[in-house]
């Protein structure tokens, strides 16, 4: 077991989450960090029927050897279980018949579910981690579908959580795989970052950069050894994605960790995709987004930004009254037909603060682009590597058609206030161009 420097200037920065551990075979450590945490409270695990059998079951072992109560241990059947709003009140229900403090025994979806029931039932939690599938065990809020929509609630990060590397190793490959490309999307959420901050829309924080983008490149250095289930990669790989939660942890949003390539996710999830019935993991979901994006940042790096005709860009931008009835014309027959005007609407800015918004980019255009590139990895080789930790590479590896593909670039931009190089596209009167490369005759999506 260790806490490697990272991790202990993360905690400093952290105001919820008081105490981590990561390490190989240390499940046993549970019942002390839970007396440390929650002196003399009483336990209540709360798990699905897999991660129950691989580490719940163990952990309330544990927690009776050591004298600690529990509540009878409330396990999910559901086999379709996910982050749902459903699930939360059933949650919800079980926790409003006593004190106990939950334990969550799992990974994106039994911690964002106990997440949110634990802050709606005044409590805090913990969370015992059973796979290296997503960066929300110690994130600030949680995911969760409401009303069709793919939300982000407010509410706490766990007080306490621990990792078992040797349980986390041992996890179905595509849960580390997803876990990899969730990780790998901080490449390209930090793009958008420092496109936002170049243009004055959101400054980037510095100590919430830091802990994400701090040590990325060395936690996805070993793609191959975390599919293969290596102590040292996943060791990395959990780490890494526990400081990107740390990072939305200290910044109150999901920022540090989320551009473009989440929204592409975040619409696909609110418009219901499966693939083949099933529903895709957030992760695989996200890998599909991540290369789409880092595609369209390859031909915004290769355009002559220097030669941008702003007025032209000014004399096809939209009012906001036109903007709005495309917006909702966009989403009209779905479950969420306002959010495209209310997420818009929020961004919008006039054509006096787009061609000031322009000219900056144009001006500093070296510089920004000389940042950008540093930043991103190319395409080739986030495909290659994505595909050796098992992660999907095709849109149709997903059941994403190449036409779906398309749709997504533009719609994604309509669901989020969130600034992105799909807003950059749009202002530069890029993106159909951009999509034309894209999905056009020898493009890499070639329709």
């Amino acid at each position: 077991m260790r806490i490697s420097h990272k991790i202990e200037e993360a905690l400093k920065a952290a105001d919820e989450t008081m105490a981590l551990i990561i390490g190989n075979d240390i499940l046993h450590q549970v019942p002390q960090l839970f007396k440390e945490q929650f002196p003399e409270q009483e336990a209540i695990i709360v798990a699905d029927t897999n991660t129950y059998r691989v580490a719940g079951k163990k952990v309330g072992h544990l927690l009776q050897e050591s004298g600690i109560k529990q509540q009878k241990s409330y396990i999910f059947a559901d086999s379709d279980l996910y982050a749902e709003y459903g699930f939360v009140e059933e949650l919800v229900a079980v926790l409003k018949k006593n004190d106990a403090v939950p334990i969550a025994v799992g990974s994106g979806t039994i911690n964002d579910l106990t997440k949110l029931a634990s802050y709606k039932t005044n409590r805090r939690y913990m969370c015992v981690a059973t796979a290296a599938s997503m960066d929300g065990y110690t994130a600030f809020g949680a995911s969760i579908t409401y009303k069709g929509a793919k939300q982000t609630f407010d509410c706490p990060a766990p007080q306490a959580c621990l990792a078992d590397v040797g349980i986390i190793a041992n996890a179905p490959v595509e849960m580390t795989a997803s876990g990899y490309a969730d990780l790998f999307a901080k490449i390209t959420a930090g793009a958008d970052w420092i496109l936002s901050d170049a243009l004055g829309v959101e400054k980037i924080d510095r100590q919430s950069w830091d802990i994400v983008q701090g040590g990325l490149r060395d936690a996805l250095a070993d793609p191959q050894g975390a599919r293969e289930g290596k102590v040292p990669a996943v060791e990395k790989l959990i780490e890494g994605l526990m400081l990107g939660g740390f990072a939305m942890q200290a910044h109150k949003t999901s920022r540090p960790a989320s551009g473009a390539e989440h929204q592409f996710s975040h619409l696909w999830n609110m418009e219901h995709h499966t693939n083949h019935g099933k529903h895709v993991s957030h992760g695989f979901q996200v890998a599909i987004g991540t290369l789409a994006v880092t595609a369209l940042y390859e031909l915004f790096l290769d355009a002559p930004i220097q030669d941008l005709d702003i007025q032209a860009c000014c004399q096809t931008w939209p009012t906001s009254e036109v903007l709005e009835e495309d917006a909702r014309e966009r989403f009209r027959d779905t479950d969420f037909p306002d959010i495209g005007v209310v997420e818009t609407k929020a961004k919008y800015i006039f054509k006096e603060e787009l061609s000031g918004q322009l000219q900056v980019l144009k001006e500093n255009w070296a510089e920004i682009r000389a940042k950008l590139k540093a930043q991103l990895v190319p395409y080739a080789v986030v495909r290659q590597r994505l595909s050796l930790v098992g992660a999907p590479v095709n849109p149709e590896d997903i059941g994403i058609t190449r036409e779906y593909l398309r749709q997504t670039f533009v719609r994604a931009q309509y669901i989020r206030r969130r600034f992105t190089i799909l807003d950059i596209a749009v202002r530069t009167n890029m993106l159909d161009k951009w999509l034309d490369q894209l999905f056009g005759k020898e493009g890499i999506w070639e329709i």
